[in-house]
């Protein structure tokens, strides 16, 4: 009897800060809905040889998925752009470019048109997934990032897990012991409903 096949998992790269809760809560369900695997670089709690365990992360997934949305300056002192979301892009790429086998596909999601050519233009001729910093935005460009998948869950659907999500919180902050959505316990309770709630509405 032939196993089952693992769901293919797929890296998630977004700024990580109180303002995109609503965005990072969408690409949980909405990646989910597809049936597929959300991964970050929350899962890695040790700081010792990090870079080598965000390269094997992005290594273990089909996918990855950058949200370039922050290219502003940090408002606190002493202001810096971020770089981290441009850096992992740019292992993915590499990672990408070194296979063989091509078995990684990454993916640029922008809030703006016309933006990513000014703020990283080595990228000219990637078109970018524009969400214009919706709910709705992230689930639409989802659609089309995996329109070949084979579960093809809609709009609605992807809602409803959203919903369901974001009404457990309460409950997935008290057992984590933080109110904040990017620690790696929270996130893996948020995938773990995500993926219970998609399982039973997406067929």
């Amino acid at each position: 009897m032939a196993k089952p096949q693992k769901p293919a998992e797929v890296f998630l790269n977004i700024p990580y800060d109180q303002k995109f809760n609503r965005l990072f809560l969408a690409y949980i369900s909405g990646i989910t809905a597809f049936g597929l695997i959300p991964r970050a670089t929350l899962e890695i709690v040790s700081s010792s040889r990090r870079l080598d365990r965000i390269l094997a992360l992005i290594q273990s997934c089909e996918y990855s998925i950058h949200d370039l949305s922050r290219v502003q300056l940090d408002p606190h002192a002493p202001r810096t752009p971020r770089f981290n979301m441009p850096f992992e892009l740019g292992l993915s790429v590499a990672h990408e470019k070194a296979s063989n086998k091509r078995t990684h596909e990454w993916f640029v999601c922008e809030t703006q048109k016309f933006r990513l050519p000014k703020s990283l233009s080595d990228l000219d001729g990637t078109d970018p997934f524009i969400h214009g910093g919706t709910v709705a935005g992230v689930f639409s460009e989802l659609s089309n990032i995996f329109v070949r998948n084979e579960r093809q869950p809609s709009i609605q659907q992807m809602g409803f897990i959203y919903r369901e999500v974001r009404n457990n919180l309460p409950i997935i902050f008290r057992l984590a012991g933080s109110p904040s959505l990017y620690t790696a316990r929270v996130f893996k309770n948020l995938c773990v409903i995500a993926s219970a709630s998609a399982a039973r509405i997406v067929r």
